[in-house]
């Protein structure tokens, strides 16, 4: 009797069912996030209008009513067509005649091709750069030796390459170059400041660095970036110049180097004191707890803002227009300072901003990787 019961409860008992698509899927996901409410529905139907109506208006007026081409004139290109189509259609047909100019400068333009073989090395080094099986020694050796092929194909003069002077490199190579060189060698400087700033036991050390961060952080880029153009030769001996990108390069390093060292100096002040603590005890040398220890942890804590920072310096990059060097913007300026090409801006600047977007999308995006990734070994 108990075990017929038994089973007659066993058998009652329903199967297991799965969730209904009214509690997971996109339907769901939508009625939980967008349409809860008729308020929420109704702030998501305008919004959905509004989106629609400027995507479409947008996509009329790149792509369907765009010009491409324009015929050629007596003495140049006839813009004629594109005035006539001002506010209701794009010109691309200017990005398709000055690209080359944009991307490279005054670079001579049979040369061209070594200037753009500098940036797919410069993409291909942040690619390899961010693998972490390749975070070994080996690294740096690639660096060394990619960046020493980058300078030998923009100055040339080796290897049956002719020598081009840097007053004429341009464009996006040197955007790669000031924002490459200047946060390589403004991390380390600002790691060895975040520490002079805690060095208790070297009281001069920390004045120095204190007086170097606020100092630098007190003044503009744009400012440095004068004084290192035109102050700093008057006090150069006669006869010895040092080149404008140079300078400008030094500027934009100790300019990085003062914020970085902040973001740095704040991931060593959340790092919990059991740390040192217990790297005292093992016996560890000051400089072997740091860099075994100390720094990868603080390190790790302030991705997000490192790589905010970066991304800030990658775009003020920008600022070396002011001092008469081709980077990027300055180009797409000069560019369309031609006659013939006056008031068609708007199409190079979305081509510029496409192209800082897609540099600084992808750190962002690796930033966020990174955060996964060390957020799993820590909760391991």
């Amino acid at each position: 009797m108990g075990s017929s019961t038994t089973a007659a409860t066993a058998g009652a008992t329903p199967a297991r069912q799965r969730p209904s698509a009214a509690r997971i899927g996109p339907a769901a996901w939508l009625r939980a996030n967008l349409f809860g409410s008729w308020a929420s529905s109704a702030a998501t139907l305008v919004l959905l209008y509004l989106i629609l109506r400027a995507g479409w208006s947008f996509i009329d007026w790149a792509v369907i009513r765009a010009i491409w081409q324009v015929p050629a004139g007596a003495h140049g290109p006839d813009t004629t067509i594109c005035r006539q189509a001002q506010g209701i259609g794009a010109c691309w047909a200017v990005v398709g005649e000055k690209y080359r100019f944009i991307l490279f400068g005054f670079y001579p333009y049979a040369e061209q091709w070594r200037p753009a073989l500098v940036v797919a090395l410069f993409i291909a080094l942040f690619i390899v750069s961010g693998v972490r099986r390749f975070w070994r020694r080996e690294l740096a050796l690639l660096w060394i030796a990619t960046l020493v092929a980058i300078g030998v194909l923009m100055w040339g003069g080796v290897l049956g390459l002719s020598y081009v002077p840097q007053n004429q490199w341009g464009g996006l190579p040197i955007t790669l170059i000031l924002a490459t060189f200047g946060l390589a060698l403004a991390f380390p400087l600002a790691v060895a400041v975040a520490l002079g700033r805690r060095a208790t036991s070297l009281p001069a050390v920390r004045l120095l660095c204190v007086i170097y961060v606020e100092l630098i952080r007190g003044v503009p880029l744009i400012t440095l970036l004068f004084m290192a153009s035109v102050m700093f030769p008057l006090f150069l001996p006669q006869g010895v110049d040092i080149d404008k990108l140079l300078r400008a390069q030094v500027a934009f390093i100790l300019f990085a180097a003062a914020y970085l060292a902040e973001v740095v100096r704040g991931g060593l002040q959340a790092l919990p004191k059991g740390q040192s603590e217990a790297a005292d005890a093992l016996g560890l040398s000051y400089w072997q707890k740091t860099r075994l220890i100390i720094l990868p942890q603080a390190l790790r804590l302030v991705i997000p803002p490192l790589v905010n920072t970066f991304i800030g310096f990658f775009k003020d990059t920008s600022l070396v227009l002011i001092i008469g060097i081709f980077d990027l913007m300055k180009s797409g300026t000069v560019a369309i300072a031609e006659p013939a090409w006056q008031g068609l801006s708007s199409e190079i600047y979305i081509l510029l901003a496409v192209i800082y977007f897609a540099f600084c999308f992808s750190m962002s995006k690796y930033s966020r990787n990174l955060e996964r990734t060390f957020g799993r070994a820590r909760n391991r």
